[in-house]
């Protein structure tokens, strides 16, 4: 199977069982899709799930309803990009903690998403390293830090991440 060369990813975090059909505007047009916990209802990854092959994590208010293929960590590659998800921080910080979601042997995450803190957060350089991009979504439920709902979107071509941007939602 020929992958696309250009792939639109959409990463949303904290739905708290809200899924407001701005939400689904806004991800109709990606390719793949990450969902970063705090969940809130199983009729939410089914409704991602018609969009687009859909990839999540359980959050601190998610339980195992969702079934096998939810659990607290994800590690997707999508469009040649190795991905680490988790809903906390600390779970994708691989300097502080983050390495226990990977095993020895699997490739080191060039992006790393998390969600739990309702405020968009997007990070590059040295600190994040080996990483080469460390993403918040923000919230589509009860955002923080005065910002607005929003969903984040990563535009990968030839494997290298050539655009990241935040929708409000």
């Amino acid at each position: 199977m020929v992958e696309k060369s250009r792939i639109t990813v959409g990463i949303l975090s904290d739905t708290h069982g809200r899924f407001p059909r701005t939400v689904y505007e806004a991800l109709a047009d990606c390719d793949h899709i990450i969902h970063a916990g705090d969940i809130g209802d199983p009729e939410i990854i089914r409704t991602l799930e018609a969009l687009a092959p859909t990839t999540a994590v359980l959050g601190n208010n998610d339980f195992d309803e969702y079934g096998e293929s939810v659990r607290k960590f994800a590690t997707p590659r999508i469009g040649g990009i190795a991905f680490l998800v988790s809903h906390y921080p600390r779970d994708v910080d691989l300097k502080a903690g983050g390495q226990k979601a990977i095993a020895p042997g699997d490739p080191i995450p060039r992006v790393c998403v998390h969600g739990h803190t309702h405020v968009p957060r997007v990070e590059t350089g040295k600190d994040i390293r080996p990483a080469d991009l460390l993403i918040c979504p923000g919230a589509v439920f009860r955002p923080r830090g005065g910002s607005m709902p929003s969903v984040a979107k990563l535009v990968i071509e030839d494997e290298k991440v050539v655009d990241h941007f935040f929708e409000e939602v």
